[in-house]
């Protein structure tokens, strides 16, 4: 099942890619929502081959997911791919550069099953696909908005 959309942020593409690449920050964020993320590379600077065990309870269940990050090109595009007990899934994320403070993010989410159960699952999601790209296109959104209060606040310090 394939998830996509793309946003607009009024921000230049090296202020969106500076946000989208810091990890720690992304660690941190997955934390304070009750996440425990934990990195299981050796590497001391972003590069491809990171990777993180995430746990987490999801519908009353505790299950865990291998992330690695497989793409990084500077400044437009990172790719990952997870694994868990019952999906599989590959992530990418694209900035493009409109104009000088215009960027365009592009997320796309390709999940597949591994298990019956998550067969099952993904079943239920097709079934509200209006409801899911309505959700998913939401955080996209709130994920651009955000970025751009960043760099609007950053431009006001400076």
């Amino acid at each position: 099942m394939k998830f996509a959309t793309k946003k607009d942020i009024e921000a230049p593409i090296d202020q969106v890619w500076a946000a989208m690449a810091d990890f720690e920050a992304w660690e941190r964020a997955a934390m304070r929502r009750g996440v425990e993320v934990a990195r299981t590379d050796t590497l001391s600077v972003p590069a491809l081959g990171m990777s993180w065990l995430a746990r987490f309870v999801y519908r009353s269940k505790a299950r865990s997911v291998d992330l690695k990050l497989v793409e990084m090109a500077a400044p437009t595009q990172l790719g990952f791919s997870g694994i868990s007990a019952a999906l599989e899934f590959e992530a990418k994320v694209e900035l493009i550069e409109m104009s000088a403070k215009r960027t365009r993010i592009h997320v796309a989410v390709e999940v597949k099953p591994r298990t019956l159960g998550a067969r099952l699952f993904l079943q239920s999601l097709r079934l509200a696909r209006g409801k899911v790209d309505r959700k998913f296109d939401l955080r996209v959104g709130q994920l651009a908005t955000d970025l751009e209060q960043r760099f609007r606040a950053s431009k006001r310090r400076a």
